[in-house]
This record gives C-alpha cells, structure tokens and sequence, in this order.
C-alpha cells in the first residue's frame, strides 16, 4: 500500500513535513523533510523510549509445575505485546490514588493451562490469556468474542486492536507468543498485572522493535567514512535504497563543509501494541509535549536557574519563612533578642554576640574564654565538680 501524501507538522509551508511513502499493519516507511538533524533524531528518540504503552509488570504465580523457574516465565510474560487501545485514560500506577492498582491504572490478565493425562506436550500460548477487571470481571468485546480473533472488515487503525489489555496476536494461526509447554500432570496458573509504562523504564513498553534512521544517501557532506580494500569505497559498498530521492553529487561540485542535512529517511517497524501511523503521531505529541514542559519552565526561572520571586504574601511578600524586618534592616539588630542571649543590636554575623561580651548566653552562666567571672562548674582556676582544678 503506497501512499504520496505529505502531512505538516506545524501546519505552515516552511515547517517540517513528513512524506509516507509506504505503510502497512506493523511498519511506515516516511520521509521526514524541512527539519534540522537535531529534531529528527529527537523525534526518532522519543518513538523508541518515550511513547506509553501496557505490559504486564507484576506476575503472581499460584502453581508452576513446569520445567521453566517464575522468574523465567515472568519475564517472557512481560515481552507479549498487549493493546495500547484507549492507553490515554490509564493512569500511571505511581500517579494513581488507589492503594494497590484498579481499573484506571491496571488490567488483569490471568492464565490456567494444565496436561492431565496427554502424552504430548501442551503447548501453552499468549492467546490463553484472558483479560479481566479488578473485581474478577471478563472483559469481552462483541468485536471479539471471548478470545482474541480476526476483527469484523471495516476496522482499521486503533479500532483494529482488541480491548485493552489483551494480547496482540498477528500470526496466521492466531495463536501468539508461546509461552511455555507443559508435560504429562504439569500446571501452570499466574494472574499476571499489566500496568501502563514507557520504554525508557524496561524494553517491554516499546511500541517499535527497530527503526531505521538515513540521510545523506550520496554521502554528499562526507558523515560517514566508507571503509573498503581498493582505491574505490562506492565500488565497495551497496547503493541506498533512498538514492532516488536525491541528486547525487555531480562531478567537480565543490564540497560545502557547512551543508546540513534536511531530509531524513526512517523506516519505524511496530511490535503491534498500535499501528505504526499512531507510533508517529504520538512521538510527535510526546515531543510537543517535552517541548511545552520545558517552556513552561524556562518561563519561571531567572538566567542562574532559580525560581522567580513568588507573588507578594501577607508576609510583606517574604513568603512564609522569612522572620519580620527590623527597622535598622537586619532580622535580628534593633534589640532583637538572640538564639545566644541578650540583644544589643548587634547581629551573629556582623558583630559580637553576646557570648562574646561577657553577658548571660542561653545557656546560663557566662562563658569562661571571653569573659569574667564564674564558669557552671565553679569560679576561674577553682573547683571543679570533682574537686580538683579545671587546669
């Protein structure tokens, strides 16, 4: 299926436009173009690691009998891909009010396979999952049916994934990722967690399992070096696929050592959680949304990096930490008592404290190194409380 329809991201003429030049049910080959390299890598990031997604987090074993340990088979639980449909009204567990997790933060996934008297192996396969909600209910779609299936014609896009939460299977036989097999009197019973995540958390939550990055395909601004055994590296190496997008470099052109690129060829390859047209709308979203945070920040930091200065408070606009100005300026001079003893004008910082004039600390007594007198423990050079000199 091949498409030659340019979509703008911003709208405008001069902004980034993005080409489709051939899509099917799990990749999207597009030509990204009008853009700088540094937005569409980012882009290419924010598809790879940044898109959320569902996957089973959490994996409670009631009965294991298998040969394959808990840890093992929750791990091949966590990589089934599972449908991303309606992912924007989940909640992240972390974000969620409930104690545990709930229908707006998780979707429960539980599996019972058991060999009771076949010789054979059973084989067990993501397809013997079934969904449900956290109070036990199944969740079903007339779509459907009880297990996952071939949708009704028609469907395409998002309504083409089963209900939330259940495993995508895309194979001819309908039976998905095999999970484990089972051997005469083996069983195997989870109840299995899946929560809504990103890809930069574990690799389960990524929507694509490869995307090719390319441009420059004459290798016209010399990125890259072409390593070969003669004297000719073109000979050597294999043209792009892309070369037919672009002039290539005649002979006697001058090279521009300041040219930047401006059309990048990405072929994105899904794992099925969602078609691979919505992988690139929701990078672009993820993106602007980045974007926006970021904005939105440098909106209430000065230059050094801090927070602006709040709104004016009952406080005399201090906030509410700040201690009452003195009528000479400081919080702690016009006779302010002290956290040390008397006041007397002066502050800690800028003068002698009263523990260093000779008067009364809070503590009691005065201090025997700057000051006269009688020490807690007894006069200068008396007693001590065990009856012998201080010195």
């Amino acid at each position: 299926m091949n498409f030659d329809m340019d979509y703008g991201l911003d709208g405008e003429d001069t902004g980034p436009r993005v080409t489709i030049r051939n899509v099917n049910e799990t990749t999207i080959d597009f030509l990204l173009s009008s853009t700088s390299l540094a937005l569409a890598n980012s882009i290419r990031r924010t598809m790879l690691a940044e898109i959320p997604t569902i996957a089973i987090d959490l994996v409670e074993v009631e009965s294991n009998t298998s040969v394959l340990a808990d840890e093992f088979l929750a791990h091949r639980l966590g990589l089934i891909p599972l449908s991303t449909r309606g992912v924007e009204e989940m909640i992240y567990t972390r974000d969620c009010t409930c104690e545990e997790f709930c229908d707006n933060c998780a979707v429960i996934l539980r599996l019972h396979a058991a060999n009771r008297n076949s010789d054979e192996n059973v084989k067990v396969f993501a397809k013997d999952l079934f969904c449900e909600t956290v109070g036990g209910q199944q969740i079903q779609d007339p779509r459907y049916g009880h297990r996952n299936g071939a949708p009704r014609d028609g469907l395409s896009g998002a309504e083409e994934l089963p209900p939330r939460g259940q495993p995508v299977i895309m194979d001819p036989k309908g039976n998905g990722a095999l999970i484990c097999q089972l051997r005469r009197g083996q069983e195997l019973r989870v109840r299995c967690i899946a929560k809504k995540g990103i890809a930069k958390e574990h690799a389960k939550w990524a929507p694509t399992a490869a995307i090719g990055f390319e441009y420059d395909p004459h290798n016209k601004l010399r990125h890259t070096t072409l390593w070969s055994e003669g004297p000719n590296a073109k000979e050597e190496w294999p043209e792009s696929k892309n070369k037919d997008w672009e002039e290539p470099e005649q002979e006697g052109e001058p090279f521009r050592y300041d040219e930047e690129p401006t059309q990048f060829y990405i072929n994105l390859e899904g794992t099925g959680v969602m078609p691979p047209d919505q992988i690139l709308h929701a990078g672009i979203r993820t993106l602007q949304q980045k974007l926006a945070m970021i904005i939105q920040q440098l909106g209430t930091t000065n230059d050094s990096g801090h927070e602006l200065a709040p709104a004016a408070t009952d406080n005399g606009g201090m906030g509410g930490m700040s201690p009452p100005m003195a009528a000479n300026g400081t919080a702690y001079g016009n006779g302010n008592q002290t956290a040390y003893g008397g006041g007397g004008g002066q502050t800690p910082a800028f003068g002698m404290t009263p523990a260093y004039q000779g008067q009364q600390t809070a503590y009691g007594g005065q201090t025997p190194g700057y000051g006269g007198g009688t020490t807690p423990y007894g006069g200068m050079g008396g007693a001590t409380p065990y009856g012998r000199s201080g010195y």
